[in-house]
């Protein structure tokens, strides 16, 4: 082999060198994040009220404003209703929520971070709540919860008021007018009569005598 063939196949050989270091080295650098471990556990039950819902990936996450932004992670009963404040603390490889659930039931955990090569990784995590001590149930909203804004309370429809049945006082039957007059010329027609016949049988018996 003359000299100038061994010099390029030695340039070759060292830029496929080169060539499979730098993939090597660039494809973890620009692998996602993947989740390793989560609270609560996908399909799991929780009995008890965990103090935070964590999801936690296997490297760290990117959280260049260091306000969260892009990270999220909402809890949904069966009806559609969500629970919690909406905000999330970014730590390392993991993301946390303040824990909050309503009735017991399925829920649906949704998650999303910002994986460290700068793009948005989320998945899904189904359980179920069976809660000992049902007070640490809290009420659902209608809207996804955002961070720093008061969640609008349950709208509470009151029952409208039926109006009270009066009963009326029984109707007073009324003389109609001309009643009274009617029965004093019935009474003077009598009492005419009355005297008039009094009067015949006085007149009769002196006729006798």
């Amino acid at each position: 082999m003359t000299k100038g063939l061994r010099q390029a196949s030695a340039l070759s050989t060292l830029a496929l060198v080169t060539l499979a270091l730098s993939l090597g080295v660039a494809a973890p650098a620009s692998a996602h994040n993947y989740l390793v471990e989560s609270t609560p556990t996908e399909g799991g039950t929780l009995t008890e009220l965990p103090e935070q819902f964590i999801i936690t990936t296997n490297d760290d996450l990117l959280d260049l404003g260091a306000d969260a932004g892009g990270f999220a992670l909402q809890v949904q009963d069966t009806d559609g209703l969500y629970y919690g404040d909406g905000c999330v603390l970014v730590d390392g490889p993991s993301m946390t929520a303040e824990a909050a659930l309503g009735a017991p039931g399925d829920y649906l955990l949704t998650w999303q971070v910002v994986s460290i090569d700068g793009h948005t990784v989320s998945g899904e995590i189904p359980f179920a709540w069976t809660p000992d001590d049902i007070t640490e149930s809290s009420a659902g909203s209608q809207t996804a919860p955002v961070c720093g804004e008061a969640t609008p309370e349950p709208e509470i429809t009151e029952p409208t008021a039926e109006p009270e049945e009066t009963t009326a006082p029984p109707a007073t039957a009324e003389e109609e007018p001309g009643d009274s007059s009617d029965l004093l010329w019935i009474g003077g027609a009598i009492a005419a009569v009355v005297v008039a016949g009094a009067v015949t049988m006085l007149v009769l018996s002196r006729k006798k005598k």
